[in-house]
């Protein structure tokens, strides 16, 4: 699932696109083993002619593209970030506005508020960091809300079809 959600972040990017959603349908704990990709007509016949998936289509199920069922519900699906990081810490270090003890007091709190949520681990294109990209679910509802996605198919306030 890391590589096919990496590609499929490269293919938005190169598109430039905001109009297309992502869903994890099968997830529980974690994000499961399903993508589903959400957007206009318009929008996935583009992404579907880049041929975005490639070489990872003899490890994939591709269907085409169908219309969202009746009576469905929505949810937003969105990325959620730690408040406290070893990023952070290290700028806090350098900058030299924590004190040794504060550091290990840092260090106990950002241990004890891990993240529970499911997670796509990805490689930075430019420094070829590992890092993991938290997925926050948002609670069922009957209405959709239109919006803008990231470029990684994510939205704190767009909807997509959940089913």
């Amino acid at each position: 699932m890391d590589s096919l959600y990496a590609k499929f972040h490269k293919a938005l990017c190169d598109l430039n696109s905001t109009d297309i959603g992502v869903s994890f349908p099968a997830y529980q704990k974690t994000l499961g083993d399903q993508l589903r990709i959400h957007g206009t007509q318009t929008a996935l016949t583009q992404l579907q002619d880049k041929n975005w998936v490639g070489g990872m289509s003899g490890y994939c199920q591709v269907s085409a593209i169908q219309p969202v069922p009746d009576n469905v519900q929505y949810r937003t699906v969105s990325r959620v970030q730690a408040n406290m990081s070893q990023a952070k810490l290290n700028r806090l270090i350098k900058r030299g506005s924590i004190t040794e003890e504060e550091v290990k007091q840092y260090r106990a709190k950002m241990f004890t508020q891990g993240l529970e949520n499911p997670y796509i681990e990805l490689i930075s294109g430019s420094n070829k960091h590992k890092h993991r990209r938290y997925i926050k679910f948002s609670d069922l509802t009957s209405q959709p809300i239109t919006g803008k996605f990231d470029l990684f198919g994510l939205s704190k306030i767009a909807t997509v079809p959940w089913f």
